[in-house]
């Protein structure tokens, strides 16, 4: 992929998008845009901006909006990650789901067609499984999402490949598992580093305990994105992406204390959001096989950088 290259991140100013466009950058693109809403409630209070990336304001399910950025900017790359991220509250607000995730996506690959887009990739989710039949789940998983959200991620990976069969659209989907990281305002890891900080003594978790997850760091997301771009193998298929280190949430929350070298009362509620899953566990074999991609951060790594990251935040001392 030539480094003069016109790249646009949707959904930009989010958590994933932001260091997308972080890494790109790095990674020496000199040409990316970022529109954003900032509306997907996943940038907390603060906005991460990269100085040398363009910033616009936009809403993707208004299609004159998206057809006169693309037609002004002729894009060669298009991440398209904007999105409601958010399984209870797609479940609460299902139209306004509907309209940021499949609308807005049936707006950006349409643009994307007409206006001759070179690459596009998209921020699928590992919601489109549903409740696994077996684990860890490869790419030719079942698909029967059981939330809003799943249903419009995978509307949106089957738009995407109609659109590669039919029109020659180069499109590809990465199935995100949860992902992690400095910068992430909320979700789990995030959520349980914040009640134990701010009180040592007791920590509630969320559920039983028995959720297993696959915790993938931020950066190792976010590279899979670029190595997506930059492959000659990646058009017209599906990848998971996840870190590869399954981890039960009561494990998860022991390592958090012991990172932090504290020994809380640990309770759990025994209950979680409707749509949550109780396993979520991705084979990697297709990613690591087709495209060479490994991912360099492994839990204890990662939860180390989150948590220096919160610390450091929040003017705090824990070390």
């Amino acid at each position: 992929m030539n480094y003069d290259a016109k790249i646009l991140v949707t959904g930009g100013c989010g958590f994933i998008g932001s260091y997308l466009i972080d890494e790109l950058l790095n990674n020496g693109y000199r040409n990316v845009t970022c529109v954003d809403n900032l509306s997907g409630m996943n940038m907390g209070s603060e906005l991460h901006l990269n100085p040398i990336c363009e910033y616009i304001y936009g809403d993707l399910s208004d299609y004159q909006f998206i057809h006169s950025l693309y037609k002004e900017h002729k894009f060669d790359v298009v991440f398209h990650l904007a999105a409601n991220a958010n399984v209870p509250f797609s479940d609460k607000f299902p139209a306004t789901d509907f309209r940021w995730n499949a609308e807005g996506t049936f707006n950006v690959l349409n643009c994307c067609l007409k206006l001759g887009v070179k690459k596009v990739v998209f921020a699928s989710s590992a919601a489109v499984y549903g409740n696994p039949q077996y684990t860890p789940m490869d790419e030719k998983h079942p698909l029967d999402p059981i939330s809003n959200y799943g249903i419009t991620k995978l509307y949106g990976e089957k738009l995407g490949m109609c659109y590669f069969m039919t029109y020659e659209l180069p499109f590809t989907a990465l199935r995100v598992f949860n992902t992690y990281g400095p910068r992430q305002p909320r979700y789990v890891i995030h959520d349980l580093i914040k009640k134990i900080v701010f009180n040592r003594e007791n920590l509630e978790v969320l559920g039983t305990g028995r959720q297993i997850r696959d915790y993938c760091y931020i950066k190792d997301t976010v590279n899979a994105f670029i190595t997506v771009m930059e492959s000659n193998h990646s058009v017209g298929k599906v990848f998971n992406v996840a870190g590869g280190n399954p981890t039960s949430i009561k494990d998860l929350a022991n390592n958090i204390v012991d990172l932090l070298g504290l020994k809380p009362t640990i309770t759990y509620t025994g209950k979680s959001w409707k749509g949550d899953v109780e396993e979520m566990t991705a084979d990697l074999s297709k990613i690591k096989t087709e495209l060479g991609f490994l991912n360099n951060y492994d839990l204890k790594k990662g939860l180390e950088e989150t948590v220096k990251w919160f610390a450091q935040k929040n003017g705090l001392n824990l070390f």
